[in-house]
């Protein structure tokens, strides 16, 4: 398997109420997305908080691209539906630029 790994990282708003809120949601994310995601060539996706700060481990295959997947997000109504419900929960980190959210982070050190 010649899976390939990416690092994200979002901030959620400072408010413990939509924290919480974002994490429950998370427990039940819709079908719809699920299958988006799986069907983009995601093969595992994690995602861990600390505090208001998130962190994504996605783990991809051969036929995943970032650009791919923004097109089959922005053609997905459902997945535009959950986008814009995160958006209420999320906020751009301060050097992301107008309307990107998720950022992918540099890999720096490796065992």
């Amino acid at each position: 398997m010649n899976n390939r790994k990416y690092c994200l990282t979002c901030d959620l708003k400072d408010d413990p109420k939509l924290i919480e809120t974002y994490k429950e949601l998370h427990k039940n994310v819709w079908p719809e997305v699920l299958k988006s995601i799986k069907d983009s060539g995601i093969e595992n996706m994690e995602i861990y908080n600390l505090g208001n700060r998130l962190f994504m481990i996605i783990e991809v295959n051969a036929s995943f691209s970032f650009e791919a997947k923004a097109e089959l997000d922005a053609n997905n109504p459902k997945v535009q539906e959950w986008e814009t419900l995160m958006w209420k929960f999320q906020q751009k980190l301060p050097m992301a630029n107008e309307g990107e959210k998720w950022l992918l982070l540099e890999e720096i050190f490796k065992l």
